[in-house]
């Protein structure tokens, strides 16, 4: 009879550490998701920056340098044999992607949406179309709308 207490004693005791142990990581793993959670929750405001300008100044900026970048690239597309108002879509093209890239670098989208390319006296190309810029806290949306010689 004694052996028999001394087993149900041992194996009661390997239950009763098994279930602790079972306690123990669902109690760790309750602590860890409400870690995770607060510093979500903490971290909800710690980028948002009133008085940041990264849109704004990277909408001038790219309105700025646009057609001055559409004018060289298309001329270099031209020289390179294509036609002018192919050479101009190709122009505009690749400066979206390069907007696309170096918003990634500055931490804001930079879009340009609906373009299009129409020739107006066989010598100027008109580009229009709209150009969206965003950040984490914003976003702001312009015309695009300028004219090149080609």
């Amino acid at each position: 009879m004694m052996q028999y207490s001394k087993r149900v004693t041992h194996d009661e005791q390997r239950d009763a550490a098994q279930m602790l142990l079972a306690t123990g990581i669902v109690l760790l793993m309750s602590l860890l998701s409400m870690a995770i959670f607060g510093v979500k929750v903490a971290g909800m405001t710690i980028p948002y920056d009133s008085s940041s300008d990264a849109v704004i100044v990277t909408t001038h900026d790219v309105i700025d340098v646009m057609p001055g970048l559409t004018q060289q690239r298309t001329e270099n597309w031209i020289n390179g044999g294509l036609d002018r108002i192919e050479s101009c879509q190709y122009a505009v093209q690749s400066i979206h992607d390069d907007l696309l890239h170096h918003g990634e670098i500055r931490g804001v989208e930079v879009k340009l949406i609906g373009l299009t390319v129409t020739d107006i006296d066989g010598q100027s190309i008109r580009v229009t179309g709209e150009l969206g810029v965003s950040d984490g806290n914003s976003m702001l949306t312009t015309q695009v709308n300028y004219t090149i010689v080609a």
